[in-house]
């Protein structure tokens, strides 16, 4: 049977959506109507907005976008793999271990502390430059290490995060019952510290999808700099607002669902 309280709130909340509907229309009819009576919009609309570049450029930015994807799907699991060993390796209680804590704190603090296009360019040229037969001067193998080695900081700590907040007493009914600690933190601790922090490194995860085009400046044609070669070629920005929408056709549903993760979880906990 529905409550006094439920039917209050469900009232709430269709009042609050139809006000967030009246007022983002209001916002987006006003840029509809007031942008191109800028004196300048027809100059941006030929600069930014051709239909015709937009057409004829589009299939070869899809085409480039897949070695962004490529790049990315050989790039995340070994950040997953990287960054779970640098979180459990800060995680060691073992005094004997002291060595190792330190040189995972040292990466993380070292990485997570650079931007990542200085990496890209301190890995990308110094390591070819050392004079390596090919394939190992690629741009694409030590232009993916540089993201590897950045993000796997980041998502280590984020793993750290989930580890530290499983409750102490949990690991001491683990000892108590007679697993060692690795045991304790292969099937007790780990498998809660991961599920929660899924969301979060969810949001790394689409961060890195779109940092892969920050290798274009050592090299690797991906879709930046494909369209960053349309532009030169017809003078035009129009390529890369195509490179912008297939960004965005990628990027939104995935931050939206890992929204939609965090918010499960905060369900689940209260």
């Amino acid at each position: 049977m529905t409550t006094r309280r439920q039917i209050y709130e469900t009232r709430q909340r269709r009042r609050a959506n139809l006000i967030a509907a009246a007022s983002t229309g209001a916002v987006i009819l006003a840029l509809v109507l007031l942008v191109p009576l800028a004196p300048g919009w027809e100059a941006v609309q030929r600069a930014f907005f051709n239909g015709a570049i937009f057409a004829k450029t589009f299939p070869g930015l899809l085409n480039a976008f897949l070695l962004d994807v490529a790049i990315f799907a050989w790039c995340a699991p070994l950040i997953a793999v990287l960054a779970l060993a640098l979180a459990i390796a800060r995680d060691l209680r073992n005094p004997a271990f002291t060595p190792l804590r330190l040189a995972a704190t040292l990466f993380i603090d070292v990485f997570r502390g650079l931007p990542v296009i200085l990496v890209i360019y301190l890995v990308g040229f110094g390591v070819p430059g050392l004079g390596l037969p090919r394939p190992w001067n690629s741009p694409y193998i030590w232009g993916s290490l540089s993201l590897i080695l950045v993000y796997a900081a980041y998502t280590a700590e984020v793993i750290r995060s989930g580890i530290d907040s499983i409750h102490a007493s949990q690991r001491s009914a683990a000892l108590s019952l007679g697993l060692s600690n690795a045991d304790t933190l292969r099937y007790v601790i780990l498998p809660q510290a991961i599920r929660r922090v899924i969301p979060a490194n969810m949001n790394l995860f689409i961060a890195l999808q779109k940092d892969v085009a920050l290798l274009s400046f050592i090299g690797p044609v991906e879709i930046f700099r494909q369209a960053g070669v349309y532009k030169s070629l017809m003078a035009n920005f129009t390529p890369y607002v195509g490179a912008a929408l297939i960004f965005l056709v990628i990027t939104i549903p995935a931050t939206r669902y890992a929204d939609h993760l965090m918010s499960r979880q905060k369900r689940d906990r209260t």
